[in-house]
């Protein structure tokens, strides 16, 4: 089987910290540049580019997870991945509904603009979306579970907005079927440091705010690229973190 390359931490333009590179052409023709089969779109608390992106893929052999970065009640950022658009928007829902309201200033935090598969501007998100939810870690990964999708908490060993630095361990009941670590991380040493790390898959990403952010971060072996077989890769641990 064809070795799968996959890079599922990515933002677009609709998350304020990233840079205005990041549309949906732009994203799809780097993806193609470095061999990569699967990415996700995983905006801060919001879903409303994954459309975009998926759409900008249809013709080439790139599949596209629609998902996000959610910011919990712990200010742990986790990855939402989901098979469909529709998941992801129910999930986006569910988000909105436990996310303050509070409005986006555009000159302090930037702007979070949603854009068509071309990148045109079609309007602009007035809620801020880098803020946390009132749904704890634990919640929160039922509820992506429940809905069928891969709740995988992000750059785990960061400073700032992570599990170990939030927290100071993984609990021992948390149901994430896989870990992400930082992009220049040692697994090995962090596992040294942290034991309990090692009872989960761990996998690396671009958490991409600009194109040249962009990486092979996994690869897995499967007929084709898709969400079952990211499932089943990181359920039975065939994959590997790409190193280099």
């Amino acid at each position: 089987m064809p070795s799968i390359y996959a890079d599922l931490h990515l933002h677009t333009v609709l998350s304020a910290c990233a840079e205005v590179e990041m549309l949906p052409p732009l994203i799809v023709q780097r993806a193609q540049q470095l061999g990569l089969g699967l990415i996700a779109v995983t905006d801060h608390n919001c879903a409303a580019n994954c459309a975009a992106v998926s759409q900008a893929a249809e013709g080439t052999e790139l599949r596209v997870l629609p998902g996000m970065e959610l910011q919990t009640a712990e200010e742990v950022h986790m990855l939402c991945l989901f098979e469909c658009l529709e998941q992801a928007l129910t999930w986006q829902g569910i988000v909105f509904d436990h996310l303050p309201y509070l409005p986006n200033r555009e000159d302090v935090f930037g702007g979070q603009y949603v854009v068509d598969r071309n990148g045109d501007y079609v309007r602009t998100e007035e809620r801020r979306l880098a803020l946390s939810c009132d749904l704890a870690l634990d919640q929160a990964v039922r509820r992506v579970l429940a809905l069928g999708g891969l709740p995988i908490p992000s750059h785990i060993d960061r400073q700032v907005n992570s599990l170990l630095a939030n927290l100071g361990f993984v609990p021992v009941d948390l149901a994430a079927p896989a870990l992400e670590v930082n992009g220049r991380t040692d697994p090995d040493e962090l596992i040294a440091r942290q034991p309990d790390v090692a009872r989960y898959p761990l996998v690396r990403n671009g958490d991409a705010h600009r194109l040249g952010e962009m990486r092979r971060g996994i690869v897995f072996e499967a007929a084709e690229a898709s969400f079952d077989a990211l499932a089943h890769a990181l359920r039975h641990r065939r994959h590997r973190i790409v190193t280099g």
